[in-house]
């Protein structure tokens, strides 16, 4: 059977299993819609949670992110893992206690302010659509490489399945559609890592394989420091120890740490528990189910990048690269997508692939007769290349395309529901008209949901130059506004409304200002086109990390504003104490 059949084989199942689940859990009310009924056990939760958050950014990017980041690129390891430590010791049980359906629906009640409801569902669908663009463009691309479809046509196609599933079943047949797909795509990502450990350091185990030998007898990273470093490269697992980089590294894995956190397509999963307890359980699941990916996601960079490096140098040393027209098939496959490039700078047919970057290299691809690199790779590429590197079998191949798809539709679907949500029930049923029925609000939540995918799809088609260079975006405008106004309103009673929507505003303002004018995304009027810069930055601190700022600022903001106006009244102190100290534990302490 050939490769094409295959992977249409691989990715039609899958995508008849969600929509066949979506028929069974069709959602029938909003409780259904916007929580599942609040019936979901833990565990299922957990998972579902694991596939609404490894999206094609987790799947496809992140390996690729660090096989050419190295040790820099372990922030993200870091700052996503731990932002869902924070989201289950500060957030989950006490936003479950709450008992509500959406985050802008809690800071509303919390804050006793419908402008500050509002706020946040500003705050939620900015983030939110910024994230659901790079998922449905992710869709397009895997479409276009394994179905051999355009990328439009692939993209309408994704888009049409989450329409079936989403809008049919809301938070119920989401939830198990992402069972599903999180089962589809952690197979999908462990089974080449696996076959590729075996290859190269004969460890089934990818983790361990990375620490271990390489076939060749020597430490596997220490191979991959010398082979990089021998093309003008940094060296793989070393540090840039310069104060701004540290800085900067700092506050990035912490903006990703506390945008994780105030992700809202990440938190309403936690309002579909029976009890509180269970939705301190789920993450605690989650991690677990996110863990079989992230601890596999070092080795399958570092093995990628050596795979890479012996391809383009099969003999062993840099100064012999193959001949272009002796390349592997899979470099032209991929070549057929714009995604890997060549150009022969030097007209020897040969293709060169360093760091024409480096000083200090300068001189010996000049000896060499090497005139730049002429090597071009997408790095978003590996992940899905990297069963074709290996040679593994078309099934492996047909899996991967099926996994990456898996992880792209399930967090654009949870991003949507938290969108319809957002739309219809704070909107609509919180400000528009309140006494809309619930027939009539369900039928809203889809509608909403389906006006929500016809954006995600144009944007995906047509995307922004701001949301297509970075996802970092949204986490951090959840950083600096979402995180702190949840914080602040289950661990503050002194902040009251007048500080938060200053809060927010501020922090919200901040972020974005500080984004757009660090990468000249600011548009000139009359000149029909954006500068490529406007200005440099804040102390060295790259755009990425700035959410970190951004939520100081908010924190700081709401803090002074409340000390400079009226208190909080006292039944939101004692709605903040009911949902912080578990019933019965005042009088159990007074007791004593």
């Amino acid at each position: 059977m050939d490769q094409y059949t295959l992977n249409l084989l691989f990715v039609g199942a899958t995508f008849a299993l969600y929509i066949g689940i979506a028929i069974w859990a069709r959602a029938g009310s909003t409780s259904e819609f916007y929580a599942a009924s609040r019936g979901v056990h833990p565990v299922t939760n957990g998972m579902a949670t694991a596939a609404d958050w490894m999206s094609a950014a987790s799947f496809i990017s992140m390996a690729g992110l660090i096989a050419f980041g190295g040790y820099g690129a372990s922030s993200f390891l870091m700052g996503w893992t731990g932002g869902y430590v924070l989201l289950a010791l500060l957030l989950a049980p006490y936003l479950r206690k709450f008992g509500k359906f959406t985050v802008p629906e809690f800071i509303g009640d919390r804050f006793y302010s419908p402008t500050a409801r509002m706020v946040a569902v500003v705050c939620l669908i900015v983030a939110s659509v910024t994230y659901v663009i790079g998922q449905m463009t992710g869709v397009g691309v895997a479409f276009s490489r394994f179905l051999e479809v355009s990328n439009t046509t692939g993209l309408l196609i994704g888009a049409g399945v989450v329409f079936m599933y989403a809008v049919l079943g809301g938070m119920k047949g989401i939830t198990y559609t992402q069972v599903a797909q999180y089962c589809v795509l952690i197979t999908a990502y462990t089974i080449p890592a696996v076959f590729i450990s075996l290859q190269l350091t004969g460890n089934p185990i990818p983790g361990l394989g990375l620490f271990g030998d390489h076939v060749s007898g020597e430490p596997l990273l220490a191979r991959l420091d010398q082979v990089v470093t021998d093309l003008g490269f940094a060296q793989y697992t070393a540090q840039d120890g310069t104060p701004s980089s540290v800085i900067n590294m700092t506050l990035f894995t912490f903006s990703l740490m506390i945008g994780t956190a105030g992700l809202p397509h990440v938190i309403i999963r936690f309002f579909t528990v029976p009890k509180v307890a269970d939705a301190r359980w789920s993450a605690g699941w989650a991690l677990v189910f996110i863990a079989l990916l992230y601890l596999t996601a070092p080795a399958v960079g570092a093995m990628a990048r050596l795979n890479l490096v012996d391809t383009v140098y099969p003999n062993g040393t840099a100064e012999a690269p193959i001949d272009y027209e002796a390349r592997p098939d899979w470099m032209k496959n991929w070549e057929v997508t714009g995604l890997l490039k060549f150009e022969d700078k030097n007209g020897d047919g040969k293709i060169q692939w360093y760091n024409d970057g480096s000083d200090a290299f300068a001189a010996t691809a000049a000896e060499r007769g090497w005139q730049g690199s002429e090597l071009t790779v997408n790095r978003d590429i590996l992940v899905l290349a990297n069963p074709e590197i290996a040679r593994l079998p078309g099934w492996v191949i047909a899996l991967v395309a099926a996994g990456g798809l898996a992880a792209a539709l399930s967090t654009a679907a949870g991003l949507l529901l938290a969108i319809s949500g957002a739309v219809s029930h704070d909107l609509i049923k919180g400000q528009i008209n309140p006494n809309i029925s619930e027939k009539g609000e369900l039928l809203a939540a889809r509608i909403a949901m389906a006006v929500a995918i016809a954006v995600a799809t144009y944007l995906g088609l047509n995307p922004p130059g701001f949301a297509a260079q970075t996802v970092a975006l949204a986490f951090g405008l959840a950083a600096a506004s979402i995180f702190p106004a949840l914080m602040m309103g289950i661990f503050s009673k002194r902040i009251n409304n007048h500080g938060a929507v200053a809060g927010m505003l501020a922090g919200l303002i901040f972020t974005l200002v500080y984004i757009f004018m660090h990468k000249g995304w600011f548009f000139i009027p009359g000149t029909n086109q954006f500068p490529d810069t406007i200005s440099g930055s804040l102390l060295g601190i790259q755009s990425t990390a700035i959410g970190s700022i951004g939520a100081i600022i908010n924190f700081a903001t709401a803090y002074f504003v409340s000390n400079a106006t009226a208190d909080t009244p006292e039944e939101i102190k004692e709605l903040v104490e009911s949902v912080r100290v578990p019933r019965g534990a005042a009088a159990a302490a007074a007791d004593h």
